[in-house]
């Protein structure tokens, strides 16, 4: 029997007064409902993946075989009980049920839950209040004290035919799955969440951030017995670009335009010429570094603007398979890059077929 990960992603978000559902907001480079969606198939441990939607016009994504989209109901139980309900199709034990509006667990969080289930019906992560908090019934308020408050969160986790028995005798409204145990005295396990998986409801949620734009600028002669690479793609051509690396004058122009933006210095400071070990270096690998180390610094790109400036090739060609390849090296969308190509009407060493060059701007978010 298996694993089956559900997330919950068909809500409307009036609280958070968007022209479009919270879930599908942009947040580090991806749409919220995918940071969860990704940690789930990055992690391995389950078989079956549920995304209940309300409307299929925001997911521009292909996803496995394994990822099912399934329409959700009017209100939260009712995708809930929808998606128990498509899950019988599958031989699953456990159940893990989760809200797209916390795209921040971790994959510690998902090992507690599966690991906690082994001896419990139903597994429920919290975090203690830090505020006063008072209880308000029938116009009479009482105190509450705050160590006997828990503060649930999801993924929440349970043995599936436990839960799916419930739900089936029970259409109420509920807040979350754990209230259906609750209310029939059945034993929760309440194990310790995380601070840092809150729940985005209003826009102030999303963590304050600052944008910054970086420029950069990469210029190549053509010389015989070259190979040419344009956006890291192979070009067929008579003439190759010379430079101490493969001389990729459009991923170096992204590269130092990016350095830029993060103010982190630029291609030649990180990449020295005179370092051996740069030698032929395929540009792709000195980008995805860059990536990798700007992510270590909580920054994420919003967007590439390429300018291509060459009397051949045509870049009008290329520009699909570029666009995909920066996408996949930047972990970006397809939609955040924008590549432009350019002459410069016969004029000049471009214009002789003699180089090659290329500007980009980017625009980062760092999230602080």
């Amino acid at each position: 029997m298996s694993n089956c990960f559900i997330i919950l992603a068909a809500g409307q978000s009036k609280r958070f007064k968007s022209s479009k559902p919270k879930q599908y907001i942009l947040y580090k480079n991806k749409p919220i409902y995918e940071h969860s969606l990704d940690r789930v198939l990055k992690s391995g441990l389950f078989k079956h993946i549920i995304l209940v939607v309300n409307n299929r016009f925001y997911i521009k994504r292909k996803f496995p075989k394994n990822v099912k989209i399934i329409k959700g109901g009017k209100e939260r139980s009712d995708s809930s009980y929808l998606s128990l309900k498509y899950v019988k199709n599958f031989n699953v034990k456990n159940v893990l049920i989760h809200d797209a509006a916390r795209p921040n667990f971790s994959l510690k969080m998902l090992n507690n839950i599966l690991s906690n289930l082994k001896k419990n019906k139903a597994v429920v992560p919290y975090i203690n209040a830090t505020d006063s908090i008072k209880y308000n019934f029938k116009n009479t308020t009482y105190n509450l004290l705050k160590k006997n408050a828990l503060l649930t969160q999801t993924p929440q986790g349970f043995r599936y035919k436990d839960l799916f028995k419930i739900a089936l005798n029970n259409r109420k409204k509920v807040q979350d799955e754990s209230s259906l145990f609750i209310d029939r005295n059945i034993k929760v396990k309440f194990i310790k969440g995380e601070n840092t998986n809150y729940k985005i409801t209003f826009k102030k949620d999303i963590k304050q951030y600052k944008v910054s734009y970086g420029i950069g600028f990469d210029i190549h002669r053509l010389v015989p017995g070259r190979k040419l690479y344009l956006g890291g793609l192979k070009i067929k051509s008579n003439l190759g670009t010379l430079g101490h690396s493969d001389g990729d004058p459009v991923l170096h122009a992204i590269t130092d335009s990016i350095l830029g933006a993060c103010k982190m210095g630029d291609i030649g400071q990180r990449f020295p010429d005179k370092n051996k070990k740069y030698k032929n270096i395929r540009s792709t690998i000195l980008l995805k570094k860059v990536i990798n180390q700007i992510k270590l610094k909580d920054y994420y790109i919003n967007n590439l603007d390429i300018n291509i400036i060459t009397q051949t090739p045509k870049v009008s060609k290329f520009k699909k398979k570029m666009i995909q390849l920066i996408s996949d090296i930047c972990e970006i969308q397809k939609n955040q890059i924008n590549i432009k190509g350019k002459t410069t009407e016969k004029l000049g060493l471009i214009g002789k077929e003699k180089a090659i060059a290329c500007e980009v701007i980017t625009s980062v978010t760092k999230y602080v």
